[in-house]
């Protein structure tokens, strides 16, 4: 009869304990390196969403961003009131706003939604911006929710246009901006030019109020997009 060695066995059981000991070591060094990362990009403004599709910075993936109309990324400080960091996790349109603010520039709508932080007086934001002489300021990430489009806001891109006075209408370098900036998205993240709308067609909001007002610039604006969205290779 074979007599089984005690020794053996407990020897057997030493390794085993230490080799899951040594497992536990790794997944918290893992855990906390994962945690330290998002902690710094979260004090950095940076996106915590991975992906080359949903670029957290405009110059992220050159090839992503190759073609697309001239950017200048200036990212909010992560806070609940303009920039929650909640996951945009598809795109399925673009919504078109104006900031109803007569005057104020890109750069003045930027550092509004990043004063709410402090002010606490709202909740909204927008990923683009465009200014009265064409500028596009990108303040939110692809890859994150903005408070600009109501029920929309988990599944569009949102782009807010600066105006000049009362009427609402926009310069010609504002809404040569805007088309351009429209078509590129549509073709970066394939959206249909059909899927491009108001803030109107989300709420009955009077926004943009030139597009509301005058249905006909509307409709010329969306055949200008589809144009443009036919040129980009």
């Amino acid at each position: 009869m074979r007599h089984r060695n005690p020794y053996k066995k407990a020897d057997r059981e030493t390794r085993v304990r230490r080799l899951r000991i040594v497992i536990l070591v790794i997944a918290a060094a893992l855990a906390l390196f994962v945690g330290v990362r998002i902690s710094r990009k979260m004090r950095s403004g940076e996106s915590i969403v991975p992906g080359v599709a949903y670029a957290n910075t405009i110059k992220h993936d050159e090839a992503f961003w190759s073609g697309s109309p001239d950017i200048t990324a200036e990212m909010l400080d992560p806070n609940p009131y303009s920039r929650p960091q909640k996951v945009l996790t598809k795109i399925d349109g673009i919504v078109i706003h104006y900031t109803a603010d007569p005057g104020a520039s890109a750069q003045n709508v930027r550092d509004y939604f990043n004063n709410l932080a402090t002010t606490h007086t709202t909740y909204a934001s927008s990923h683009f911006i465009v200014g009265l002489n064409g500028e596009i300021i990108q303040c939110i990430p692809c890859s994150e929710w903005a408070y600009c489009s109501n029920s929309r806001n988990k599944d569009t891109l949102s782009i807010e246009c600066c105006i000049p006075d009362d009427t609402g209408v926009y310069t010609d370098a504002t809404y040569s901006s805007v088309v351009n900036l429209t078509a590129w998205l549509c073709k970066a993240f394939k959206v249909s030019p059909d899927n491009v709308i108001r803030h109107y067609d989300v709420t009955g909001k009077i926004c943009p109020k030139w597009f509301v007002e005058d249905p006909s610039a509307w409709e010329t604006f969306k055949s200008d997009v589809k144009t443009q969205y036919e040129k980009i290779s």
